[in-house]
């Protein structure tokens, strides 16, 4: 694993599912993009509207992130949060940001988690199965009229 950006001139990693996902080469239920960001939504939910904050370019965690993408992530997850708690009519709402293996990091490009939180239901960070289809579609479409 490179903790640099790659020689692409986006900073694409072709083995990054994120990557991928910013290039259109894998699907994703996409709520918001950028020229710095994109967000969208976990596709298998800790609770519906699991929204992840993803800077374009490719980096492993966030020691090697300029100061403007991490501005432009914390910027975004502030506009979004309220939306997500409103949305999902959440009792609470959890930011997550993990750097490293040790930390419980698994997708090795940066990125951030808004999780809703709900009274007597405790958030299950990893191990969880996909959403269907239906669900997270309707997430979608239910977070972008709130934006």
């Amino acid at each position: 694993m490179q903790d640099a950006v790659f020689d692409d001139p986006h900073g694409h990693d072709p083995n990054c599912i994120f990557c991928n996902i910013i290039a259109g080469n894998a699907p994703c239920r996409e709520l918001y993009r950028d020229d710095t960001l994109i967000a969208f939504l976990d596709i298998a939910p800790v609770q519906p509207g699991h929204t992840l904050i993803v800077p374009l370019r490719h980096h492993v965690d966030m020691f090697t992130m300029s100061d403007e993408e991490m501005a432009a992530v914390a910027r975004f997850a502030r506009y979004m949060a309220p939306v997500v708690k409103l949305v999902t009519d959440a009792d609470g709402l959890g930011v997550h940001q993990l750097n490293g293996a040790a930390a419980g990091q698994t997708v090795f490009h940066y990125h951030m988690h808004l999780i809703p939180a709900f009274e007597g239901k405790p958030p299950k960070i990893h191990g969880r199965e996909p959403a269907p289809a239906e669900e997270l579609d309707a997430m979608v479409e239910a977070l972008r009229r709130g934006m």
